[in-house]
């Protein structure tokens, strides 16, 4: 998949689907279904326009690319959202973006799809304009609920990232720069890639987790480990399983797949090993039957 900055753009006839995306879930996927090229915004336009309201995002901007391009899409063109495009018309955005610079033929959006300055334009302005033909996508359901972003952010921070994944359509992931820790799992026989969580995204609830890292069966623990007074912040450890190798300063992705159990403090050194290796096992039961590859 090609990856555009607007300005960058050659205008040709495009299937055009719009939207922030965040997540990529299932009614993302069915607004860019049969779509060639996604529209999104980098940043997203909340942390322009109003930066007190932007939530906690579901995915870094290469977890979306990765996702979208998974859905078959041939180029997904960004906009750089700043104050300047922000103050854009909703006629703007689709004479100078839509038509004259993108060349769509259809645009595809949610139902509940706003844009232009103030966010006065609506699905309604958009079947309006006789140059693109505009699919209307209404909000998708799955396991009994609407499915959302906002939604999902909860079910992630709650730690239900098993029923998060059948919404989002993929697991849930993360992506961060190992580094370098205090090296106290390696001291207690199970060495960790430790990865400190962007602060504008969201993750999972403190907890053990079943996870794959780079494709690798994991047991990743999420919290403050407070069976130690470490004085640091949250911290993600992912323990790769039957893995030797140094994964210093690489840049890993973790999807996770099913919650464990909950943080809590353990009585010795020796009680949180042995739980230790209890959710070690555990973790690769859970991967195995995922389908996730030992190394």
């Amino acid at each position: 998949m090609k990856v555009t900055p607007l300005p960058e753009a050659e205008p040709r006839p495009r299937r055009v689907a719009v939207g922030t995306f965040d997540g990529v879930h299932l009614g993302h996927r069915e607004v860019i279904r049969g779509s060639d090229t996604v529209v999104t915004f980098d940043p997203h336009p909340l942390e322009v326009v109003h930066p007190e309201a932007t939530p906690k995002l579901l995915d870094s901007f290469p977890i979306k690319r990765d996702l979208i391009a998974s859905l078959g899409v041939e180029e997904l063109v960004v906009i750089p959202f700043d104050r300047e495009f922000a103050s854009r018309t909703h006629e703007e955005f689709v004479e100078s973006v839509l038509i004259e610079r993108l060349g769509a033929t259809h645009v595809s959006v949610g139902e509940n799809f706003r844009f232009g300055r103030r966010a006065q334009g609506d699905v309604d302005y958009l079947r309006s304009r006789s140059e693109f033909e505009t699919r209307v996508v209404s909000l998708v359901e799955a396991e009994g609920e609407t499915v959302s972003s906002s939604h999902i952010r909860a079910l992630v921070a709650a730690g239900e990232v098993d029923v998060a994944a059948r919404l989002l359509g993929s697991p849930f992931m993360l992506e961060g720069e190992v580094v370098e820790g205090d090296r106290r799992g390696s001291r207690l026989g199970m060495p960790t890639a430790n990865l400190v969580p962007d602060d504008r995204l969201v993750i999972p609830g403190h907890g053990v987790y079943a996870a794959a890292l780079d494709g690798r069966p994991a047991a990743v623990s999420v919290g403050v480990r407070p069976t130690f007074d470490t004085g640091r912040g949250v911290v993600i450890e992912a323990h790769v399983i039957d893995f030797e190798g140094d994964l210093y300063g690489e840049t890993v992705r973790i999807a996770f797949l099913e919650r464990l159990r909950g943080e809590r403090r353990f009585a010795s050194t020796e009680a949180l090993v042995d739980q230790m290796w209890a959710d070690v096992e555990h973790a690769r039961a859970v991967c195995a039957a995922a389908s996730v590859p030992p190394p």
